[in-house]
């Protein structure tokens, strides 16, 4: 299976680890390692995390409260959003 972040997508990601790295030294290690686990199970169960949209699922992260929204187009899993399980579903679901 290929992986594309979106450009978004991965300015959510580096954005959020420089984050939590200016928190605690390490802390965004810790998330880009729980980020890139949680991509690598959605490469292996691509269609076994729940529907939010026609086309888009989500994977929530265990120990960060973030979550991993993509879709799959043929051998790709497209990452469209890497968001704060807080943030209203609109910021991250309806862009253009």
């Amino acid at each position: 299976m290929n992986i594309i972040f979106l450009p978004i997508a991965q300015q959510e990601l580096t954005q959020t680890i420089e984050f939590y790295e200016q928190q605690i030294e390490g802390l965004g290690d810790l998330f880009r390692k729980e980020i890139f686990e949680a991509v690598d199970f959605i490469c292996l169960y691509p269609e076994g995390y729940q529907l939010i949209t026609k086309y888009t699922r989500k994977c929530s992260l265990r120990k960060f409260p973030y979550l991993v929204l993509y879709s799959i187009i043929k051998n790709s899993v497209i990452i469209t959003a890497v968001a704060h399980q807080h943030r209203h579903p609109r910021s991250y679901l309806f862009r253009k």
